[in-house]
């Protein structure tokens, strides 16, 4: 599943991507570091994730198309690891409420608010 249109949303740090099934997808640049596919995010097996703190302000500094597949998202944080294939954004956007919540849900169990929430 590929993209048909990658639009990014400076002022409003939103990445949109609609895909050839007709979906269309609508990610702040805080959901994507969060969810960065990197190992320094999700670790190199099950249990090794590390969550993201105060990545509420980041916003994506360069998108850089890879083949045919992926995009490397370059954050203003200096994130720049992980590829971002369409399959794994086709699901996040697919996931994206349950995905949000269980984030949100984290940093409250490690003692942080999101500033959205106070």
């Amino acid at each position: 599943m590929k993209p048909t249109e990658i639009n990014f949303h400076k002022i409003s740090r939103v990445l949109e991507l609609s895909f050839e099934d007709g979906l269309n997808f609508k990610f702040t640049a805080e959901f994507l570091r969060v969810h960065s596919p990197s190992a320094e995010v999700k670790g190199h097996g099950p249990g090794q994730e590390t969550l993201q703190l105060g990545k509420h302000d980041v916003n994506i500094a360069n998108i850089e198309p890879i083949g045919h597949y992926a995009i490397k998202i370059h954050f203003d944080d200096g994130h720049d690891t992980g590829l971002f294939s369409w399959t794994y954004l086709h699901d996040l956007g697919q996931n994206y409420e349950t995905k949000w919540q269980q984030y949100l849900d984290l940093l409250d169990e490690a003692g942080h608010k999101h500033p959205s929430l106070s």
